[in-house]
Formats: structure tokens, sequence, C-alpha cells
């Protein structure tokens, strides 16, 4: 019995551990994303803070979140707002209007492609 109770206090530190690590990594990551994702740090700000991150990571990952954290979330934010501006306007591009849709079945219509009846639907469906 007692080897069961040793065993599961070494799952439950090494489960521990692998949780910290994960989310130290994770840190780490989004560190250097939001290092990259600043346009208004130069080209040698960033540098330093990647040499940081590689040898003090612990420490330059505290200093920077103290420092510049709150402004992660907001460039975060704004990198948001415009990953999804660029994807509603990629799916205006894509998806067209009702106009185009009842344009091209009145194409369609005239070049004896579809009937009269196929004409209405596609144009009620558009309109729908």
């Amino acid at each position: 019995m007692p080897e069961f109770w040793s065993n599961v206090g070494s799952i439950f530190w090494y489960t521990l551990t692998i949780i910290i690590f994960v989310s130290y990594l994770m840190v780490l990551f989004n560190i250097v994303i939001d290092v990259f994702r600043d346009r208004e740090l130069n080209g040698g700000v960033r540098a330093v803070w990647v040499i940081a991150l590689i040898f003090f990571p612990v420490i330059t990952a505290l200093i920077y979140l103290i420092v510049r954290g709150r402004g992660m979330g907001q460039r975060a934010a704004v990198q948001a707002e415009r990953n999804k501006a660029a994807a509603d306007e990629y799916i205006r591009s894509v998806a067209g209007s009702p106009a185009d849709e009842i344009a091209r079945a009145k194409a369609l219509l005239d070049a004896g492609t579809i009937s009269n009846e196929e004409y209405s639907r596609l144009k009620a469906k558009a309109l729908a």
C-alpha cells in the first residue's frame, strides 16, 4: 500500500510540473508574439527583448509583463479587430450581393439554360 501513495504523489508532482512548464512556454510565446506585433518598437529594441528572453527567460518575462503587460491586451484586441475586418471583407467580396445573383440568373434565363420557373426560384432565393 505505501507504494501506491508514493506513486500518486509522484504523478501529482509530475502533472504539476508539466502544467507549470506549459504555462511558462505559453507566456514566452505570447511575449515573443507581442514583441513582433508592436509596431512602435524598432528592430533594435525587439532584438534586445528576444536576446534577453533567450539568456534570462524568467527575469525578462517578469519584467516584460510588469512593464508592457497592459499594452499586450490592447495590441491583441487591435489585432483581433483587424483580423475580423479582413475576414468580413473577404466574405463580402466572395459572397456577392442579391443583385449579382439575380443578374447571373437573368443571364442564364436569357441564354436558355434555365426556365422561367427556375429563374423565379433563384430570384426569390436571392431576395430572401
